[in-house]
């Protein structure tokens, strides 16, 4: 405690004399009109605002201040985006000013952010890791050349939830769902397992990806107090750099495994995304480097694994505690691929209520409540008002997928709203922007949600589901937990049942 205590002192000390002298320059500046926001305090600014939900505190705020206002955060200038028309304004409309990374500090591990096309600055290396993406690897015709290995994946996933279904045991589906997602992206990526629970290998690997997803969602002083930046005081650098190391490794191995397959007789070429990368580099060799190679399939796993299976979890969670729309969903699957038949990803356009179920988990739960957070470029002005240069901007994703004045029954559960409308979630729609918009959208949009229809269909079409003993659709805990991605606060768990 008494080291705490002094620890305390030492940064109130040190973040004191840094802001005096910051301030001291900054007042050579000319002066602005910042959006409108709370009054800051001392030293922390307006932290104590963001509570344990950030993203349901701020949209409170929002209530008071506007679609776009100003925090503190300790030494760094946020401004926070809250509504459809402001976040079109900075994502779509002045996309250039806005479009760069606002880098948290766990992310500079192994320069992760100069070499990750998620976090680099646009520039002709992110301009072709970008073209890379969309032209090779998330193209429609790619993804259905590998099809058969997300169906293979799907089934041995449903072949689980039947050993639990005889046994009469729950599914822990967020659990289930990391697992299958895993696969499922390890398959697409290298044609092989990464989750088999008898390969040394594969358990390293979920762990990794487990250890590295729970040290970027940890809340780290070093973000809101740029001077500590050196010491990194709670060691999360330092452990990602570790994490992110043994990945890098592990993904260094595959890659000369496959280039010395390549180089036997007889081989046959695979369609997954490794070998993509592989031609491209050797066709062209200034297009991709192998570092630049490691640190996009890092991106992707990480990801991948985490978004994909909170997703689902919350799509299964949202429809236990709305048995009607279970129902619904499953009648629809009955109707359109019959009993006792595997489902397939050709089937999801004719599955308009499973689509409109995904759009409302999306809306309600926006895996990434913030996105990912954007750095303005320069002094940009929005009707009237100065976002400063350098400034963090967070659109609040959360806030605006339940805006009042956009959607009736905001915090309801209501897929058949987009059975009515015309909208996606490809950043077209800023009603709706689950993996952004503008040129940072996501790029694996396409598989991600291949990959969560898949899954949540055959979930639903293979058996009925039913809470455990004394857990009812009244009484489930909803309650969200805060972190890089919004996950359920209390893990799902379903029995699955024989119709």
């Amino acid at each position: 405690m008494e080291m705490l205590s002094c620890l305390l002192c030492f940064l109130v000390a040190w973040t004191s004399i840094y802001i005096m002298f910051s301030v001291r320059r900054g007042s050579q500046h000319t002066a602005y009109k910042l959006p409108p926001g709370p009054v800051p305090l001392p030293i922390i600014g307006n932290l104590l605002k963001l509570g344990n939900r950030p993203h349901e505190s701020l949209a409170e705020l929002a209530k008071t201040y506007g679609p776009i206002m100003t925090l503190k955060l300790g030494y760094v200038t946020t401004i926070v985006i809250s509504s459809a028309p402001m976040a079109k304004e900075v994502l779509q409309k002045r996309d250039l000013s806005f479009c760069n990374r606002f880098i948290p500090d766990a992310i500079r591990a192994t320069n992760h952010n100069q070499l990750s096309m998620a976090w680099m600055p646009v520039s002709t290396t992110w301009r072709v890791l970008r073209k890379i993406c969309n032209l090779h690897l998330f193209t429609t015709q790619k993804l259905d050349s590998n099809t058969h290995l997300r169906h293979h994946k799907v089934q041995e996933l449903l072949a689980k939830v039947e050993q639990s279904r005889q046994a009469g045991d729950a599914v822990y589906i967020g659990r289930e769902a990391f697992r299958t997602s895993l696969n499922l992206l390890s398959n697409t990526i290298f044609s092989v397992d990464l989750v088999d629970p008898i390969s040394e290998t594969a358990l390293e690997f979920k762990e990794l990806v487990r250890c590295i997803i729970e040290e970027i969602e940890r809340p780290n002083l070093v973000d809101y107090f740029p001077v500590l930046r050196k010491i990194d005081p709670q060691g999360i650098r330092r452990r990602l750099t570790i994490y992110f190391g043994k990945m890098i490794g592990i993904f260094d191995r595959m890659i000369k495994q496959r280039l010395q397959l390549r180089k036997m007789q007889g081989s046959i070429a695979t369609s997954d995304v490794l070998d993509t990368l592989l031609n491209i580099s050797e066709e062209n060799s200034n297009e991709i480097e192998r570092n630049h190679m490691e640190h996009l399939l890092l991106d992707l796993f990480v990801a991948g694994t985490d978004t994909t299976s909170s997703t689902l979890e919350w799509a299964m969670a949202e429809l236990l505690h709305n048995p009607e729309k279970l129902l619904k969903a499953r009648v629809e699957l009955l109707q359109t691929i019959g009993k006792d038949k595997q489902v397939k990803e050709s089937d999801i356009t004719r599955l308009p209520f499973l689509q409109a179920v995904v759009k409302e988990t999306f809306r309600l739960h926006p895996v990434v409540p913030f996105l990912i957070p954007h750095r303005v470029e320069e002094d940009t002005d929005i009707d009237g008002l100065t976002v400063p240069k350098n400034a963090q901007v967070l659109v609040n994703a959360w806030a605006i997928g339940r805006d009042p004045n956009i959607w009736e029954n905001p915090n309801s559960f209501v897929p058949e709203r987009f059975l009515e409308l015309d909208m996606d979630v490809k950043g077209q729609n800023f009603e709706l922007i689950p993996f952004g918009a503008g040129r940072r959208i996501c790029p694996g949009l396409p598989l991600a949600t291949r990959m969560v229809h898949l899954m949540l269909a055959s979930l639903i079409h293979s058996c009925d589901w039913k809470l455990e003993d004394g857990v009812t659709p009244e009484n489930m805990n909803m309650e969200e937990r805060f972190g890089i991605t919004l996950q359920k606060a209390q893990p799902l768990k379903a029995i699955p049942i024989r119709v």
